[in-house]
This record gives C-alpha cells, structure tokens and sequence, in this order.
C-alpha cells in the first residue's frame, strides 16, 4: 500500500461510509420538503415532516460526530482549502445559487412556497408545516414560520456538530449553547407561544425580545406602538425594555464584555455565522481594500437606519403630541442633541484613538443628519427623506432583504460566514462604536510566543489580520472584532487571550517595523 510522505500530508480527502449514509439521509428529508414544494399531497402531514425534519437533524448530528470522533481533540480543519464546498469551487458556487433562490422566493415569491391569502387553507411546503405552527401558536403557518424552523434547526443542529468540533475549548461550548438557547427560546418558541395568547380582547405584536433597534427598525413604527398600548401593562413593559435595551441594557454590557455579548453569544445571525456557516469563515475577505470598505459601509447603513427611524417616529407625532408626551419639534431637538452630545463627548475625550480619515468621516455623518433635521425643522419642508414610506420600503428592501438574507446569508460559500456583520449590520457598527472606546474588553497578544503560522488571521471571520496585532504585541480592539474567540483556540502557542480588564492601557499601539510591512520604506521615511 502506497503511503503518501509529503510535507503536506495527504490531501486526498473522501467522505467515510458513515457520513455517506448520514448525507443520504439529511437529503431524503430534504426531498419529502421537495416534494412538499411541488404540491405532493400528505395524508399524514404530522408523520411526514416529523419523518423529514428527523431525518435532516439526524444526518447533520450523525455526520459531524463521525466527522470528529476518532480526532484528538483540537481545531480540526482538514482539507478545507482543498474541497470545492469550502474553497469556492463548483459545489459552492452551486449552494450560494440554491441558498440566494431560496431567499429570492422567501421574500418575493412565497406562493411559490404555498402560502395563500388570508383565510384560505396553506398548500405546498408552507402546509406541511400547518401542524408544528398550529402545535406552538394556534394559527396556521406562514412562509416566516417555515423559514425560523429551518433557521432554528441549522443554529441548535449544527451547533452540536460546532460543540463536538470545538470540544477541547471551554469558551466555544459555553457561547454556542448560549446561541443556540436564544435562538430557539427567544427567537423561536417564545414569540409563537405570545401569539397562542392574543384573543378577541388582547394582541401581543410578535416580539422576538433579543432583536434590538436597530436590528428590529420596525419597533417603533406607529402600529407597533399602538399594539404595545393596547396591550396594556404587558405591553408598556415590552416597549419600556425596547428602549432601555437600547441606552441602558446595552451600553453597560457592551463596557463590560465587548460586543461580543451579543454578537457571538446572543444574536441570531451571528448564531447561524457561527454554527451552519464555520465551515466558511476562513473566506472572509482580509485585504486592507475590504476593511475600507466595510468601514464606509456600515456606518453609511447606520446613517441610513437613524434618518429612517427618525422619520418614522415623526410621521406618527404631532405639533399637539396626537396622544404622544413627544411634539414633533421637541422630538427633532432631542434627536440632534443626542446625536451632537455624543459626538462633541467622543471628540473632546477620545479623540486621539481616531485616524484623521475616521474624524472626517464622523463629522460629514453628523452634519449630513443635522442638516436633515435642521431643514425640515427650521424652513417645515417635506424634504423626500421624511417620507416615510418610501425609506420604510427602501430600507426594508435594501438591508433587511437583499443583503441580510439574499447575499449576507446566501452566498456563505463565497464570501465567508459574516460578510453581513462586517457590511451591514447597524448593531455591530454601533456597538464595534462602543467596544472601541468605551469596553473593558481586549485581545492581549505574546508577541515572543508567536511562530507567525497565521492559523489566527487565517480562521477570523472578520477578516481582522490578528496575526499582524499577535507579532507586534500589541492588544486586538478592533471595532469589527466579534470576540468569537477562534484565533485564540487554533493558536498553538497560547499568543492570544480574551480579557475584559481596565481601561487603562488597553489601546497599545506598537510600531515595529516588519518584514512583511507592506509599507515599510514609507514608514521608515516618516520616521
């Protein structure tokens, strides 16, 4: 028997009988929904998707344990580089295609699926899933209620597959049993259970009570306020936490742990970056070019969600408050003493831990939304920002469609598992604000550890050059950084640790000069 003696090792990487069987029969569940799709009547709707989703959550359980049972224990990333599904090949390039349709007929094209008008019975896909929606809810399902089942199941399957995986590594269990119970108890379960309790007399909007502004930018539109009013105490309550999850709640968790609190322990999308998308992470994008543009992209997004909800919220006061405490001027006034407070704090304070170009950048943000707020409050005319129906749609269409799910989830194969929390979320970029100045937390680095083997920079999902930070020394507070923890688990040598600690000394710029510098005579030259 030949034996290959390579410095490389083997590269020839097949799949073993038992994650064969496995993928069998992940896509035998998979067909009884296909067949579901194209209007195949069940007479048993209950046996038959508890038969397919059973046999979906077995194969990837089964699979990933196979997968990672006779390996020591350790980050195990064989072969990545060298199988089409994880190195943009054709079996990639074909699941980004089939993942970004799906989202196009989810959003777009959900009679495709066999959601009907209201008060008609369901057909196709959405029909099968009657049972399971009427099971924790009381009502029929929808193309939303279909999509969360699958969601739920790919963060709490493949979060066990990412368990087993990263078994070695008490950080990375502890978070994705985290993820994995708030996407199934918050996302999932507890907003279908609120809904079984609406009747006649009390409605609940459907609240998925980890969503906060401004990833749920819809919160405080006029009928969502109106139904948390008319549901009473239950319902001032859930509007009072809305509010304070966004000046109380979050603030003082992001100043202790960073914002990976949130993004790596809580989130849903972060949840499912995580879990279903790890194996993608090493194809996020690491050229300065990219951190350029993700820099200038989602703070514009940010931008965007401000003006929208301000907008909003005005559309719905009035000069006599209409029923509101808020007149609309006073509301005008509050936004843009909010808004220059916190730049005027920032700059007075923090400004020597900004570049030039991030001070330029913040001060045209600002000045674009005074501006904005001073022209309709000064001169009442109805600029074409302030209709609200139109940002509603754009946005809604833009960010929440198009890039959250079409390309910030289809395309996984492509451009790595997090290209939406790098380009467009407006809750990382808000708390990236304030984990960079205003957060205990940072990734202390041994500079005299490092064999500069780049497993950190390579395995980052935010395409944070880690290594560069981990040769230097020098502490990792990137805005962008997520916390995840992944470079300090491949690390073989132990160079990287997550801390939250003081203040004081936690931003350590340290200029050495190295070889692989790509500036290094200009930096010289400055010297």
């Amino acid at each position: 028997m030949a034996h290959n003696i390579s410095a490389t090792g083997d590269t020839t990487y097949t799949l073993s009988l038992q994650q064969k069987l496995a993928t069998l029969l992940g896509f035998a569940g998979l067909f009884i929904l296909a067949l579901a799709t194209f209007n195949m009547s069940f007479p048993n709707k209950t046996f038959w998707l508890t038969l397919s989703l059973g046999a979906i959550c077995t194969g990837i359980v089964w699979f990933g344990v196979n997968q990672y049972q006779n390996k020591t224990a350790g980050i195990k990333n064989d072969g990545i580089q060298f199988k089409s599904l994880t190195s943009r090949g054709f079996l990639a390039w074909m699941l980004g295609i089939f993942l970004t349709g799906l989202y196009i007929v989810l959003y777009f094209y959900p009679q495709y699926l066999g959601l009907t008008a209201q008060g008609e019975s369901n057909t196709g896909l959405v029909a099968l899933f009657d049972p399971l929606s009427k099971l924790l809810s009381g009502n029929p399902a929808s193309q939303w209620f279909v999509y969360g089942t699958f969601y739920t199941i790919a963060v709490v399957f493949f979060g066990i597959k990412f368990i087993y995986k990263y078994r070695h590594n008490h950080y990375q269990r502890l978070r994705t049993f985290s993820v994995m119970f708030f996407q199934l108890g918050f996302a999932f379960l507890i907003p279908e259970f609120m809904s079984r309790l609406n009747s006649d007399t009390f409605s609940l909007p459907y609240y998925d009570l980890k969503n906060i502004w401004p990833l749920n930018h819809y919160n405080f539109e006029q009928y969502r306020v109106d139904e948390f009013i008319s549901a009473g105490n239950i319902g001032i309550a859930l509007l009072i936490f809305g509010v304070a999850s966004i000046f109380i709640i979050t603030p003082i968790l992001t100043y202790k742990y960073g914002k990976r609190w949130y993004c790596s322990w809580v989130c849903g999308c972060g949840g499912l970056a995580e879990t279903a998308g790890d194996s993608f992470r090493h194809l996020s994008d690491k050229r300065l070019v990219a951190w350029k543009i993700e820099r200038w992209v989602v703070h514009s997004v940010v931008v965007f969600v401000v003006v929208m909800t301000t907008a909003v919220i005005y559309s719905y006061l009035g000069d006599a408050s209409k029923g509101y405490w808020l007149t609309r001027n006073t509301f005008l006034i509050g936004v843009a003493v909010l808004l220059t407070s916190v730049f005027a704090g920032v700059m007075i304070f923090k400004r020597n831990e900004f570049k030039k170009d991030a001070k330029y950048g913040a001060m045209g943000y600002l000045a674009i939304i005074l501006v904005l707020i001073g022209l309709h409050y000064f001169q009442g005319s109805q600029l074409f920002l302030f209709e609200t129906e139109t940002l509603r749609s754009t946005y809604g269409f833009l960010i929440g469609s198009i890039f959250a799910g079409v390309i910030g989830t289809g395309f996984y194969p492509i451009f790595g598992n997090r290209v939406w929390c790098r380009m467009g979320c407006p809750m990382a970029a808000i708390l990236g604000f304030q984990q960079r100045l205003f957060s205990k937390f940072r990734i202390t680095t041994n500079g005299g550890q490092c064999i500069s083997c780049g497993n950190c920079s390579t395995y980052c999902e935010m395409g944070i050059d880690v290594r560069a930070y981990a040769q230097k020394g020098e502490n990792i507070i990137r805005s962008s950084c997520v916390g995840c923890g992944i470079c300090a688990a491949v690390c073989p040598r132990g160079v990287l640790k997550l801390e939250n600690d003081s203040m004081k000394g936690r931003i350590n710029p340290n200029e050495i000069l190295l070889g692989n510098d790509v500036d290094l005579m200009k930096l010289v030259n400055e010297k």
